[in-house]
């Protein structure tokens, strides 16, 4: 049974940084393609950032040079480093594996 676990969401004041975890059993993240998505309040869901399983990284333009998607695959977990956040980056925040498979998301929000 494949399960992903979210974690590492808050409430951080804007230029701020938050590390998101999505742990992963019952299915391989180093051989697969992991996605980020967010969703905000009244919007649809959109994708973040990805990470290949040859370890290639793409990010929607909105997060370039700010967000940083990386893998630890002893640990099969996935990360989202988030720096010079804005109030603008505020969603639930869902990571997705081989298309599939989704967390029950971690809520971040992003306010002074």
């Amino acid at each position: 049974q494949v399960q992903l676990v979210e974690s590492g969401g808050g409430l951080v004041q804007p230029g701020g940084s938050l590390r998101l975890s999505c742990a992963a059993s019952g299915i391989i993240v180093s051989i697969n393609v992991v996605h980020w998505f967010r969703q905000a309040a009244g919007k649809q869901r959109e994708r973040v950032a990805s990470i290949t399983n040859n370890g290639v990284t793409n990010y929607v333009d909105s997060v370039k040079s700010r967000f940083t998607i990386s893998r630890d695959n002893s640990k099969n977990t996935v990360y989202l480093q988030m720096n010079s956040l804005k109030p603008d980056d505020t969603a639930v925040y869902y990571c997705n594996v081989g298309g599939g498979y989704w967390g029950q998301g971690t809520p971040v929000t992003v306010s002074s």
